[in-house]
């Protein structure tokens, strides 16, 4: 372990174990649909691929890269890198890192 590293919260086991039950849950739930699993580059690129690659049903990823734009613009982002696939027509799931102010996904 790093020296940097103070405490670990959740061993690997316990993640890959998540994250195998997220996926049977969204292969359950999105069972017969057209799947599209965006992440929000970069910070959820590993977990999207991880989660993917658990996923039992036909699927396809695309991937959005959005920054703030400008100091002090609170609520203002710009795309940065836009979705590759139209999506029109198919059940959308965002992979999203960490959530802070929300102004990304809204």
């Amino acid at each position: 372990m790093s020296d940097d590293v103070v405490e670990i919260l959740f061993s690997e086991e316990q993640i890959r174990t998540r994250v195998e039950d997220l996926a049977r849950q969204i292969s359950k739930d999105y069972e017969d649909r057209l799947l599209v699993l965006v992440s929000i580059l970069r910070g959820s690129v590993f977990f999207a691929t991880d989660l993917a690659r658990h996923v039992q049903l036909p699927l396809s990823m695309d991937f959005l890269s959005i920054s703030s734009y400008g100091e002090g613009s609170e609520g203002v982002v710009r795309i940065t890198k836009d979705l590759e696939e139209n999506i029109a027509g198919k059940d959308v799931l965002v992979i999203e890192d960490i959530v802070d102010t929300g102004f990304t996904l809204k």
